[in-house]
């Protein structure tokens, strides 16, 4: 893939979790709300482009027998810096994500992407590949916390959307909720793809 290619090909056809159908118990877990789905996203992002980035530099220097290891202790790294700095800087929203953020080092897309692409490719394209990845991961938690939020408190990002008549849909914040919203986009998304005739190949 050339640059450009690379720096857009996460926002739709390799677009998490719905098309590379990975990274799905944060997008199950956490979006009850669009400001986790956000928050999650962005950490997600963070440790892609950086973790993407000293993997790519690397390449070269580390031995194939231990490429998965060594990825792991860079990528763990990486969540301990955005675990401290959420921490210091964005208190409530730490505690609201809780387990989740340190188990971003678990989390298959950055593993992937740093397998599939960043060891086999130099810096530019590597980070470039990690936004692309990280934005549409983070559009793709924020849209299903956003259908959770309206729909199951009548806010959205804390904002009222709807006047104090509405009954929300308490079901849309539990876990069927949850759910519910990701099995209906993935298949409004596959119906839309196949109506255009779109295929795709994994990268």
């Amino acid at each position: 893939m050339n640059f450009r290619q690379t720096l857009t090909h996460g926002l739709w056809r390799d677009l998490p979790p719905f098309r590379l159908v990975l990274g799905l118990c944060p997008a199950l877990a956490v979006t009850a709300t669009a400001e986790n789905g956000l928050g999650m996203g962005i950490a997600v992002t963070f440790v892609l482009i950086f973790s993407n980035m000293f993997i790519s530099l690397l390449r070269k220097v580390i031995p194939d027998k231990v490429r998965i290891a060594s990825y792991i202790v860079v990528i763990a790294t990486l969540v301990v810096i955005v675990e401290l700095a959420m921490k210091a800087f964005f208190f409530p929203l730490s505690q609201q994500l809780g387990i989740y953020i340190p188990l971003i080092v678990v989390n298959c897309i950055i593993l992937g992407r740093a397998e599939a692409f960043a060891s086999r490719n130099p810096v530019h394209l590597s980070m470039a590949d990690g936004l692309s990845v990280g934005l549409g991961f983070s559009m793709s938690l924020t849209l299903v916390g956003s259908i959770r939020e309206i729909l199951g408190v009548g806010t959205w990002f804390g904002m009222a959307v709807f006047p104090d008549s509405f009954e929300p849909f308490g079901f849309m914040v539990q876990a069927p909720g949850a759910f519910l919203c990701l099995g209906l986009l993935l298949g409004l998304m596959n119906a839309w793809s196949r109506h255009r005739g779109e295929f795709f190949i994994q990268t």
